[in-house]
């Protein structure tokens, strides 16, 4: 074979050598090396949405966002801690999404609000504060209770997901 024809091969088989070597992932590698740490207190849930454990599934989704999905480790001490995130369930809305020829709902929509602020702990002021929203349908005509619990918990997933995102792209 002559070199014009082995030029090409060689060329490919050093970039997908290379290729192998260059990883990126957004689940760490944007941290800096001096944020180890991050304290997820609950929020409080503010929204009177008469789901009574969504603090907590936002806590889980926070917690596996920023921890079990990066390198930090999760603290239960904000003062100890490198960074942390707070704030509080402000809305819960529960709407029609879609109307069926018998003008009754056939969809749902579930739209959460929360507030938070993301914060090093070495600073005084915070990287950001803001309003974060997630939203999803659900069908009301199969299983309601059941939809509306799966619909929140997507919404939810959203906004851990937003928050993580935008903590990230400060850093």
């Amino acid at each position: 074979m002559s070199f014009n024809k082995k030029f090409p091969v060689l060329l490919v088989a050093l970039l997908i050598g290379i290729s192998g070597c260059i990883s990126y992932s957004f689940t760490g590698t944007s941290i800096p090396s001096d944020v180890r740490t991050i304290y997820i207190p609950f929020f409080p849930d503010r929204s009177q949405s008469g789901l009574g454990d969504l603090s907590d599934r936002l806590n889980r989704a926070l917690i596996n966002r920023f921890v079990n999905q990066s390198r930090l480790s999760l603290n239960n001490d904000q003062d100890e801690s490198d960074a942390f995130v707070e704030g509080a369930i402000q809305t819960y809305v529960n709407r029609p999404f879609s109307i069926g020829g018998d003008e009754q709902a056939n969809l749902n929509e579930i739209q959460i609000t929360v507030r938070a602020t993301f914060q090093y702990t070495s600073d005084d002021e915070p990287l950001w504060t803001k309003n974060f929203t997630g939203s999803a349908t659900y069908d009301v005509l199969e299983n309601p209770v059941d939809g509306e619990i799966a619909a929140a918990e997507t919404a939810l997933q959203q906004i851990s997901n937003n928050m993580f995102n935008d903590a990230v792209s400060s850093w």
